[in-house]
């Protein structure tokens, strides 16, 4: 149990980093809300390839996991940014 938080934590943490870096510029957003935004892109995403292809994560590196992970990421924290933005 504890493997699985501390495997979602750096999940999230690098998920979070990867859609961080698709999106241009500054993003006023501190390292947690990344991981969390990350966190929750992985499960979505894993979620969402579990029922159109049956996704389990199975062996090795899923590349097309990552990269969508990522997208979903970069979507959730442009939202987020969105939502928390100060200047209307």
């Amino acid at each position: 149990m504890l493997g699985t938080i501390i495997g979602a934590i750096v999940a999230g943490l690098i998920i979070g980093a990867l859609g961080r870096l698709i999106l241009p510029g500054k993003q006023d957003i501190s390292i947690l809300m990344t991981i969390g935004i990350g966190i929750i892109a992985s499960v979505v995403t894993t979620l969402i390839l579990g029922a159109i292809f049956n996704y389990s994560g199975g062996r090795g590196i899923s590349w097309w996991y990552w990269i969508i992970a990522a997208v979903v990421a970069a979507l959730g924290i442009s939202a987020y940014g969105r939502i928390t933005s100060k200047s209307h």
